[in-house]
Parts: structure tokens; sequence; C-alpha cells
């Protein structure tokens, strides 16, 4: 025999009678009721939600905050295509007017895609601008050659030997090593962020699970009374997935928070590490869109975790004609 509370309790969560715009109506009512009741049974319980938000969170944070470091660690090293640029030094005896000329043709070739002359007086500005200029403007000249950074099209191994065969060419310089060891590590980091996502993903799953069926054996008895009153299994589990999505919400905002919090505190001793070796980079953390879709991604998490549990519950639990 089921007490008279659950009964009653079981009895209020009834579909209303039928408005007049049908079973959509209901529809529509029941899920507006399992929202709000969702969210007030999360705000009745405070620490026991902090808890599980908190951990939720944390877990999140982890591969997240992998795949940061890794967007700002590619960032700083410059992207693909400025990593592949080859550098050709030109012999001291070529004027900028020469260089210009062999800029220009090789800008027609099919297997370069871009052509930047660097003259000498614009590598002279650079050196003044690190603190070194004035150590050459001693020799009374300027050394510095003229510079073409070539960026290629298809293969930079074959491209750097036929630009070798140049005969203006001084110098070919081309680290394609340094390049494949940094795409390595960078795919390596990648394959590491998406294998911790994936476990803590599911570590985030569990709990959501977890309290859901906390929840759910709470509430066994109205449950009970609702399925034998005819209530669908859609209509008992609707709040229970709220109740994930609430969670879900929650631990997405919080993991992002945490993430942001942290780059504001890293952004200013890591700008002036950088600063020290001549560079302007800053930490980012999230954009909007893709904090968005964490968010989002996370709270269908919660709503998954619930509807795995509450399925599996129901299909125990379902009355039998006998």
């Amino acid at each position: 025999m089921h007490d008279t509370g659950a009964a009653d309790a079981a009895v209020r969560r009834l579909p209303p009678p039928l408005r007049p715009m049908g079973r959509v109506g209901t529809w529509f009512d029941h899920h507006l009721y399992s929202f709000v009741a969702s969210l007030g049974r999360v705000a009745r319980r405070p620490w026991s939600t902090a808890l599980t938000v908190g951990v939720m969170a944390v877990a999140l944070a982890l591969p997240l905050g992998l795949w940061l470091v890794l967007g700002n660690v590619t960032r700083f090293a410059g992207d693909v295509q400025q990593s592949r640029e080859i550098s050709i030094f030109l012999k001291p005896a070529v004027d900028v007017a020469r260089a210009r000329a062999l800029a220009q043709a090789l800008r027609v070739r099919g297997d370069i895609g871009r052509v930047q002359l660097r003259t000498p007086e614009q590598g002279l500005a650079e050196l003044r601008a690190s603190g070194l200029g004035d150590a050459v403007e001693a020799a009374g000249i300027n050394p510095l050659p003229s510079v073409l950074i070539v960026s290629p099209k298809g293969d930079e191994t074959l491209l750097v030997s036929s630009l070798q065969q140049l005969p203006d060419a001084d110098l070919v310089q081309h680290d394609a090593l340094w390049r494949k060891r940094l795409d390595g590590w960078l795919r390596f980091g990648t394959r590491i962020a998406l294998v911790l996502g994936a476990l803590l993903g599911l570590g985030a799953l569990l709990v959501v699970g977890n309290t859901v069926r906390l929840d759910i054996q709470s509430r066994r008895e109205e449950i009970a009374v609702l399925q034998h009153l005819g209530a669908t299994d859609g209509f008992v589990r609707r709040p229970f997935l709220y109740l994930g999505a609430w969670y879900g919400l929650a631990a997405g905002a919080l993991a992002i928070g945490l993430l942001t919090l942290a780059a504001l505190a890293l952004r200013e001793p890591l700008a002036e590490l950088a600063a020290s070796y001549g560079s302007r980079f800053l930490l980012t953390g999230f954009d909007p869109t893709t904090a968005a879709g964490v968010v989002l991604g996370v709270t269908a998490l919660g709503w998954l975790g619930a509807g795995l549990v509450t399925g599996h519950y129901l299909r125990q639990t379902r009355p039998t004609d006998s």
C-alpha cells in the first residue's frame, strides 16, 4: 500500500483536463510545470546541488582547460601557414629593385602562395626596435641583405630545393623539422584533450545519473502511483530530464567561469614573460560562441544522463496486466 501523501502528490502531478488547444496545450503545460518544478527541487537542496555541480564542473574544466592551452600555444607559435614560411636571404650585391623584381617573378609560380619582401632598411628598423640597432649602425653601413619570405602552396621540401638554385639566393632557411615536431605535439595534445574529455564527460554523466537516481528513489512511491493511474513514461520522466539539464547547465557555466578566472589570473604574468622575448602575446579565454556551445553541450549531457537512468528505472517498474 502506498501512503496517502505519495498518492496526493501523484494526483497533483497528473495532467490537467484538456484545454481548448487539446493535447498540444496539455503537453506544453506539463513541460512548463516540469521546467519550473525541477528548478525548485534544485533550489531546495543548495548544498547537495552545489556538490554535484562542483564535481561536474571540475571534471569538465580539466579537458576544457587543456583545449584552451593548446589553442593559445598554437596561436603563440604561429599558425600553420606561418610555420611553413621559407626565408630567402639574397646576396648582398642584390639591390632592392632587383629584389622586388625577383619577388614579382616568384609570385606567378603555382607552388608559391605569397611572397613578402623585407628590405635592409626594414630589417634595420626591426633591430632598432629590439635594441640592437646601435651595434649595427656602429659599423657605418647596413650589412643586412634583402629577404624574401615565401609561403608555399604544396610540398615545401621540393620548393626549398628549387629556391636554392636561384642565382641571387645566398641562403634559403626553412626549419621543416621544427614545424613537423610542433605539429606532432599539437596533434598529440589535442588527442589527449579528446580522450580526457570523453573520460571526464562520462564521469559527469555518471554523476548526474547517480544524483537523479537518488531523487528517483526518494520519490518511488509517487512514481508507482502515477504509473498505476496510467501516466506515460514520458510524463513521469520529464521532470527528471529537466533536473539533469539544470545540473548540466550549472556545471557548464561554472566550468567556463573557473577557466575564465584562471585565464585572467595568468594573463598579466604571461604577457610580461612574452614581452621579455619581444612578443605581444596575450592569453585568451573562450569566445562567447564557444562558451555558449560548451554550456549547451554540458546541458545536453545532463539531460542524457537523467534520461538513461530514468528510462532504466521505468522499464524495471512498469506495471503489467497480470
